[in-house]
């Protein structure tokens, strides 16, 4: 048989694939993934009972503007870090950008605050428990990232699972803030900030085992 009557038999039943295939996967993981989240932490934790005039003030839009900018910066680095050929992550500084922000708004909600009222503000009701939770959260959508990783074959394995451990965690947190009542950005930029980078810490350490291929 000649070379190219082999080929053209084995390219014979291929499939064309999407263009966005790898978008489309990724995205289908996270939202079931978030779907679990947003179970346990009904299940779990319950709606904040005012939700509905919380999310009209500007402390939530401040919290789900973090979170989920967050999350998108570090989606767009997970796509890239999903691919076998991929490149170095050029645009991975672009996720200090929320923080450098929420940092700039956490800075001036200080200035304009008594010295005597920082401590309280920055612990807020629940610093016990926030990282932790959000931690915990992330775990559902890790788990839809990597059943998306599933059919893809990444070579920066670290990488990769520290990029999509860190959209776990911001996905965690943008859920959790439906539960969550404090209004600082002190506090959200410490803890909240906290549990995500608890889960992309894990996603490095998971990385190279569980998104082998």
């Amino acid at each position: 048989m000649r070379t190219e009557d082999l080929i053209e038999s084995l390219a014979a039943d291929t499939r064309a694939v999407s263009p966005h295939a790898l978008e489309q996967r990724m995205l289908l993981g996270l939202l079931l993934g978030g779907a679990a989240a947003l179970a346990v932490m009904a299940l779990w934790m319950g709606f904040r009972p005012d939700l509905p005039q919380a999310m009209m003030t500007t402390s939530f839009v401040m919290k789900w503007t973090y979170t989920l900018s967050l999350g998108v910066f570090a989606l767009v680095a997970t796509l890239q870090a999903a691919r076998p050929d991929a490149p170095k992550l050029r645009l991975a500084w672009l996720i200090v950008v929320p923080f450098v922000l929420l940092a700039m708004v956490s800075a001036v909600e200080l200035i304009d605050t008594p010295v005597d009222r920082w401590m309280p503000m920055w612990l807020g009701h629940s610093w016990r428990d926030c990282s932790a939770r959000v931690a915990v959260l992330s775990l559902p959508v890790f788990g839809g990232l990597l059943w998306a990783f599933r059919s893809l074959a990444p070579t920066r394995l670290r990488a990769a699972g520290a990029a999509a451990g860190l959209v776990s965690g911001a996905g965690a947190a943008t859920v959790y803030g439906l539960h969550c009542p404090e209004v600082s950005a002190t506090f959200v930029l410490t803890w909240y900030t906290l549990g995500m980078l608890i889960a992309a810490g894990a996603g490095a350490l998971l990385g190279p085992r569980l998104l082998r291929w």
